[in-house]
């Protein structure tokens, strides 16, 4: 499962921010040095997984060596300077292109940087380049009409997940340490579950995603947040990006504030899991994976109860779709037929059917959508977190919508395959997946640990401790071919 033969880039890539950063104060190499590395290796990651749309790589060399000049003179210029980061598509950088997979939208050029990209910079981090996404960020996958088809470093005949795939899939193969993916649907939890890597989805609005988050599909659905391959460097990332924008009508005016990540005892929680909601169909590989680290977090001193939210089977059709498509529908109404027909035949069957809803429609779902945040709020009461799967299946076919059954059972081929993600989006609360095992194909699988709103280090000291006792930072891809 680690062929180190076939590991992208040098050392130096592969190194956590933390062993990045103690480098540069220790003086054993330089940003240099490492961005040098990191680019090397997702040229190398790139030919074989497709991650990469824009190389922004001038312009990283050109922050590296002010970053290696800043720690020559002992000044570094704030808590991430030169560690280098990549950055989602649907992500503004002023004057790089930001074509969010679209046809529509190859010529796009913003003339300002989201806020998220802005935090980056006063945080002396190096953007290296714009990583892949689907269009408009409507799936699970990172395939699109502009970009071609994502591959998961672990098997290039398996999809990397999405709609962050590129995000994902660099950070897993070694190809620097740190990824900005977004998240609407579970399209950072999805691609970190399938490639092996930790992401984190933070509460809606605590992150802003102003100016130019692109593009508004999805609008009440979607927030910004890390992949990491290491829990505390993703909170390290975390706590940059988190704060309040007045210019994001939905963030929070939540004061600055650390994000620990230290390993520690699980004491004291109590901690609800389910490894279906209920009603979910879901892969035997994957409930061995969830059963197996149930026992792992038992014995670090926590309390396990099942529990869930008791939602209603229905509500990918009377919740989800209502909303989101609807909103997909709007954020290209003013798309000609002729734009429309570049997009892909499952994309324009999103905006179609988002036209069928009524406003009606959209409010009711709406309403339902309350009635859901209120079972998790009562969930709450009872325990500090929630446990369940991550995706209900491992990676599957590169370049396909989905799975369209799953043990048997008929799943919507679109969504219905991660019935335990966009549930999360829709009450805005924090979530995360951490590695937990492979299935017998040497597929990774993902634990999904969901919190209260603004309880994100609840999640972090459940990762950090389930990721200390089986440590998976150490395990590399080996690029198997389909």
């Amino acid at each position: 499962m680690q062929d180190q033969n076939t590991l992208a880039g040098s050392g130096l890539a592969r190194l956590s921010a933390k062993e990045m950063l103690d480098g540069y104060r220790n003086g054993l190499f330089t940003p240099v040095d490492v961005v040098d590395a990191v680019i090397d290796a997702l040229e190398d990651v790139d030919g074989r997984c497709n991650i990469v749309v824009t190389p922004m790589y001038d312009q990283a060399r050109k922050a590296a060596e002010a970053a290696t000049a800043a720690w020559r003179d002992g000044a570094p210029t704030g808590p991430l300077c030169g560690v280098p980061v990549s950055v989602k598509d649907l992500i503004f950088v002023a004057g790089v292109p930001a074509c969010a997979g679209s046809p529509a939208m190859k010529d796009h050029v913003p003339g300002a940087d989201a806020a998220v990209v802005s935090a980056l910079q006063r945080a002396g981090a190096v953007m290296t380049c714009k990583t892949t996404t689907c269009e408009a960020g409507y799936k699970l996958t990172a395939d699109s009409p502009l970009s071609g088809i994502t591959r998961n470093p672990w098997h290039l005949g398996r999809t990397s997940g999405g709609s962050s795939g590129g995000a994902a899939a660099g950070v897993a193969a070694g190809a620097g340490p740190l990824a900005l993916g977004t998240d609407a649907v579970g399209s950072i939890r999805v691609p970190a579950s399938f490639c092996g890597v930790f992401g984190i989805k933070p509460t809606f609005g605590l992150v802003p995603r102003a100016p130019g988050f692109f593009p508004p599909s999805w609008g009440s659905l979607a927030h910004t947040g890390p992949i990491g391959r290491t829990v505390a460097d993703t909170a390290a990332l975390l706590e940059v990006l988190a704060g309040y924008d007045r210019r994001d009508a939905v963030s929070l005016p939540q004061p600055q504030r650390a994000f620990p990540a230290e390993a520690g005892p699980l004491e004291g929680l109590t901690i609800g899991y389910t490894e279906d909601f209920g009603y979910a169909a879901v892969a035997p590989a994957v409930r061995a994976a969830f059963r197996r680290t149930l026992g792992v977090l038992e014995g670090l001193g926590t309390r396990l109860v099942p529990d869930h939210p008791g939602l209603d089977p229905d509500i990918l059709d009377s919740i989800l779709k209502p909303i989101g498509y609807t909103e997909q529908a709007s954020a290209v109404s003013d798309r000609s037929e002729a734009l429309l027909a570049c997009s892909e035949d499952d994309f324009n069957a999103v905006v179609r059917q988002g036209r069928t809803y009524s406003g009606t429609d959209y409010m009711n779902a709406t309403h339902r959508r309350a009635i859901l945040r209120g079972r998790f709020l009562s969930l709450f009461e009872r325990v500090d977190a929630l446990l369940t799967p991550t995706v209900a299946v491992p990676a599957f076919a590169a370049g396909t919508l989905g799975v369209d059954q799953i043990d048997g059972k008929p799943v919507d081929p679109h969504l219905g395959w991660s019935p335990f993600s966009w549930p999360i989006n829709l009450a805005g609360l924090p979530a995360a997946s951490a590695p937990v095992g492979f299935d017998p194909d040497g597929l990774p699988i993902g634990l999904q640990v969901v919190a209260p709103w603004l309880d994100e280090p609840v999640i972090l000291r459940i990762a950090a401790a389930l990721e200390a006792a089986q440590p998976w930072a150490g395990s590399w891809p080996g690029f198997r071919a389909p």
